[in-house]
């Protein structure tokens, strides 16, 4: 799509993410994470990383099984410089992914970036690419803090409220853990970069603005009467996800010439 790309503001951008380049806290290049197309797009501090896979709700495991490569969604969450994702014990991938190098990637629209040629349309986006060799986790104590972690990514408050899982529903889960030492970032924001010669086309140009917003709270059917609604959930309803981590898109952008 758009090979134009606008600059971006010192210091934090409209996402909330660093725009300083390498920091003491910075992503280790690789082979694999180095980016050969609009590497000005590329975030190389490792906040910069913690804040895309903080603000994610789902993410997608790649792992071959047989020669054949398999994607699947997942929720996940992150402590440290580690994911945990799970799934069924009987999930054929997780087991596959067991000691193999894995992909793991987390993605947010934030917006559709209509240009006025076709070939200049892109979209805002914030993404994060991991590799890294998955380990299944044994240990019960250890598969209980990632489930906690995971429940927590996608309702914080919620792992205190609810009962925890049993020995038998702990058995019928497994929990993979990915470390995060190899991955890249990579983060498109602001207005489109048409070219020049199309500025001043009878077109409308602009960013359709794209965000994941909670509805109002469902309560179910067979709730025993009188319980309310927890402040961790009134929290999210009717709230924009990320919101904290992403601001108005293009804020202080302009196209790049």
């Amino acid at each position: 799509m758009s090979t134009e790309t606008p600059p971006t503001p010192a210091g934090l951008s409209s996402t909330g993410l660093s725009s300083t380049g390498l920091s003491s806290t910075g992503l280790s290049p690789s082979p694999r994470t180095a980016l050969h197309r609009h590497k000005e797009r590329g975030r190389t501090d490792r906040e910069d990383l913690y804040a895309v896979l903080d603000a994610g709700l789902i993410c997608h495991l790649g792992v071959t099984i047989d020669g054949v490569p398999v994607v699947l969604p997942t929720a996940f969450g992150r402590e440290g410089d580690r994911l945990y994702l799970h799934g069924s014990s009987a999930n054929r991938s997780l087991l596959a992914a067991d000691g193999q190098e894995v992909c793991v990637t987390v993605t947010h629209l934030d917006g559709i970036v209509c240009a006025r040629a076709v070939f200049s349309h892109s979209m805002n986006y914030r993404c994060a690419v991991v590799f890294g060799t998955a380990r299944l986790v044994q240990d019960d104590d250890e598969r209980m803090t990632g489930l906690r972690i995971i429940t927590e990514q996608l309702v914080p408050g919620r792992w205190a409220a609810a009962r925890p899982p049993t020995r038998k529903e702990l058995a019928a889960t497994a929990v993979l853990e990915v470390p995060l030492t190899e991955a890249s970032v990579k983060v498109r924001t602001g207005p489109p970069g048409d070219d020049p010669a199309d500025y001043g086309r009878d077109v409308w140009a602009g960013v359709l603005p794209a965000a994941l917003t909670f509805g109002e709270q469902q309560p179910d059917p067979t709730l025993t009467p009188g319980i309310g609604v927890p402040e961790h959930i009134r929290a999210l309803a009717g709230r924009r996800h990320g919101a904290d981590l992403v601001g108005d898109l293009g804020e202080g952008t302009s196209p790049r010439l």
